[in-house]
């Protein structure tokens, strides 16, 4: 067995530590509790609009936003891009010094400034290639317990945040 990912392209799972023999979803207590956090995440994620798209429309035009394809980053900080956006995050990673937030939560904010401030993929940037097999012959995955989703916050801190109400020429600390 080797490394999949699932619902999205980005985060990669060892196949054993989610899948049994049969093919089958392990029960969420076999499993560590950074995969099961990522998975828990992953069923919030699938069908959420991509984070460059609403930078650029916005929740009133939320419906011309692309869904989602690859998440990169931490659970709670990651950057969901859909597949014509998935360039531009990859240029700003791996071209524009992203990649010193590797594992860090600043990745998303910081994407999603620059990204904001304009920063794009020079046209003709390739990005990565991806190969899926099988993307649709996924078993169902096992019903997630509601009071585990929310990872880090207390319900009375959780709070939606508008990042177009953010001003990015201002020094945020880090």
């Amino acid at each position: 067995m080797g490394k999949v990912s699932i619902g999205l392209r980005g985060w990669r799972f060892d196949e054993e530590e989610v899948f049994t023999e049969n093919g089958e979803y392990r029960p969420m207590d076999d499993m560590d509790e950074d995969t099961r956090t990522r998975l828990f995440r992953l069923s919030a994620l699938v069908g959420s609009p991509c984070h460059a798209c609403w930078l650029i429309h916005g929740d009133e035009n939320i419906t011309m936003c692309n869904v989602m394809e690859v998440v990169y980053g931490e659970p709670l900080a990651e950057v969901g891009v859909c597949s014509d956006h998935e360039t531009d995050f990859l240029y700003w990673y791996f071209e524009e010094g992203g990649d010193r937030f590797r594992g860090e939560e600043e990745l998303q904010d910081e994407f999603l400034e620059w990204f904001a401030d304009g920063g794009r993929a020079p046209d003709g940037y390739e990005g990565m290639e991806h190969v899926d097999t099988d993307p649709d012959d996924l078993p169902e995955p096992p019903e997630a317990d509601q009071s585990e989703l929310n990872v880090d916050l207390p319900e009375e801190e959780q709070e939606r945040i508008d990042l177009r109400d953010v001003d990015m020429s201002r020094e945020y600390p880090k």
